[in-house]
């Protein structure tokens, strides 16, 4: 099982949904980075369930523990082990299905692959496993920030269902986004998507939706090609992440819509000779380089798999059966809480190909 992610700046995450702890290991990480549990925790919090109402009410206080890897509140240079415990685990809400295929769940692919029964709650497959993946995007984003201070990664709630944002990209902030409950910078669509989410949750129902994400103030020249261009880098990060389903950077699907005269970025030099681009239909990207421009990208999330309505689906014995879950705690929508993890696996891939510049560079 692949567990770990990069090439320089590594992270490893472990643990399952209803078992004991989960957690990361960050390595490659230099030294003398600031690091605390506090600025861990923030992270943590953002996507921790039990936030409101139209989230998991799971009640995990997902409170942080520094086990190696730092000391006075910097780091050392060695890994960073991060251990988040499990305390609202309930594994025998989901006893009755452990030898059921749930529609869309991942119970069928891993016994499969593993030759083994269902994990509790969905094991590694569980959106539980991201709760390390944060954890290790804080450890990156004081990595980047000390490296270039003014890097600035925000995600947001761009659609969700047929409802979407209408704010510009270029209004929206993160003191912005978290103001609202759904992490969606735009008023309107914000009441209009809760009302929608509350529907569906009586109804035992779930959707899906897009989530955008900037990174304002990256130099130029940060990605490697061919196979590791930073666009594949973050595509790899963001559609691993579970229920993701697409990735698009710049004008993605909709710039295929466009001629050549329409889609190319044309290059001029301000007033202080910084190269820049008249429009950025490449999304800050270009040959899978940064090119200074924002960067931007959005990420497509199917609806949750486990609904409240009786489905036909087959048990591990090939036998026709029922899927009718009772119990289990889940999101309607995976979005809200999804924005922080869009956001730590950005600082990951951008740790990563800082330091893999300055090794040519050096």
């Amino acid at each position: 099982m692949s567990n770990t992610f990069g090439h320089i700046f590594k992270i490893t995450t472990f643990g399952e949904s209803h078992g004991k702890a989960l957690g990361c290991i960050v390595d490659g990480c230099p030294p003398h980075i600031p690091l605390s549990e506090e600025l861990v925790q923030e992270f943590l919090n953002k996507r921790k369930p039990g936030q409101h109402d139209l989230t998991s009410p799971r009640q995990e206080l997902d409170q942080c523990e520094i086990l190696s890897g730092v000391q006075k509140g910097k780091t050392i240079g060695s890994p960073i082990a991060i251990l988040i415990r499990n305390h609202d685990q309930k594994p025998k809400d989901y006893e009755e299905f452990t030898e059921i295929f749930g529609p869309s769940h991942a119970d069928f692919t891993y016994n499969i692959k593993y030759k083994i029964t269902p994990q509790t709650g969905g094991g590694r497959s569980s959106a539980r496993e991201t709760v390390g993946r944060v954890a290790a995007g804080a450890v990156a984003k004081s990595f980047v920030k000390s490296t270039f201070p003014h890097v600035n990664v925000c995600a947001w709630t761009q659609r969700i269902a047929s409802v979407s944002n209408e704010v510009p990209m270029e209004n929206i902030t993160t003191e912005i986004v978290e103001k609202s409950p759904l992490r969606c910078p735009d008023e309107t669509a914000t009441k209009h998507i809760q009302n929608l989410l509350y529907q569906l949750k009586q109804d035992g129902n779930t959707a899906g939706g897009v989530i955008g994400c900037y990174v304002l103030g990256l130099p130029a020249g940060l990605g490697d090609p061919v196979f590791d261009k930073l666009e594949a880098q973050l595509a790899k990060a963001m559609l691993s992440i579970p229920a993701s389903k697409s990735f698009e950077v710049g004008s993605g699907l909709q710039g295929t819509f466009l001629t050549g005269k329409e889609h190319n970025d044309i290059f001029y030099s301000d007033k202080d000779q910084k190269i820049k681009t008249k429009t950025n239909h490449s999304g800050g990207i270009q040959g899978g380089i940064s090119n200074g421009m924002p960067l931007f990208f959005q990420v497509g999330f199917k609806p949750v798999s486990t609904i409240f309505s009786p489905q036909h689906t087959i048990n591990s014995e090939k036998e026709n059966v029922v899927f009718s879950p009772t119990k289990g705690r889940h999101d309607p929508c995976v979005l809200p809480r999804a924005v922080p993890i869009i956001e730590a696996m950005t600082w990951i891939v951008l740790a990563d190909h800082i330091l893999r510049q300055k090794c040519i560079e050096s």
